[in-house]
């Protein structure tokens, strides 16, 4: 995944909250990067919430005092699902701190280094819910939250978009799981783990992340077989 994704209030989108018991509509935001603030749902004592989050777990305040930013020594804007059970950066979030992330598509670029084409990939007839970790940091009093994507390793049919990885994207029949903070045994997870396209994907050439036009006939890569 190369670090960039969108949510757009729409009913797919709004879909998405209802399953999640989410009262609240998210905020449209295009061209999301890491650093930025997403959205992300996950449960608290009064039951989940859907919170403004930075995107990249390890930040630090900003040297100006404007606010605050990644830890420009580490990457931590995507855990690999390989290493959440043994870093241990992540290996505690996984256990109690896992959140969703409400999405509409994310973006990917090929070709060469000035002719690259962007592609937004999304589901076909529903919305994202990517798998996250996130932490509540306290910076005087401050509280601010963040979060990572998981990825997967890459997939065969999907390589050609991005050879590297591709995000861990949840059914519905995971939620439930995947945010309990009481489940801290994670051999129920493991399944999830396994490279899957759980669903029908469309990848779209579009103009850029920030318009989303579309440049031409997308893409749809299948469903793996269950």
């Amino acid at each position: 995944m190369c670090g960039r994704y969108n949510v757009i209030d729409d009913p797919l989108v709004q879909d998405l909250l209802e399953i999640l018991g989410i009262p609240i509509r998210v905020q449209t935001r295009l061209n999301i990067a890491p650093g930025a603030k997403g959205q992300i749902v996950y449960e608290t004592n009064q039951g989940r919430i859907l919170q403004d989050a930075i995107w990249s777990l390890l930040i630090e305040p900003k040297p100006d005092g404007s606010g605050y930013r990644p830890s420009p020594k580490y990457s931590t804007f995507n855990a690999r699902s390989g290493s959440l059970g043994t870093s241990p950066l992540w290996k505690k979030r996984f256990h109690s701190q896992r959140a969703i992330i409400p999405a509409s598509g994310f973006h990917e670029w090929t070709g060469a280094k000035g002719h690259k084409q962007c592609y937004n990939i999304h589901p076909v007839n529903s919305a994202i819910a990517f798998a996250g970790l996130y932490e509540l940091w306290d910076f005087e009093g401050d509280v601010v939250p963040s979060f990572t994507i998981v990825t997967l390793p890459p997939h065969p049919r999907f390589s050609h978009i991005h050879p590297k990885s591709i995000p861990l994207m949840l059914g519905p029949d995971d939620f439930d799981m995947w945010l309990d903070p009481h489940l801290t045994n994670t051999d129920p997870l493991q399944h999830l783990l396994t490279t899957r396209i759980r669903e029908p994907l469309v990848v779209e050439p579009i103009k850029s992340p920030a318009s989303l036009e579309k440049m031409g006939q997308g893409e749809e890569i299948p469903a793996d077989a269950m």
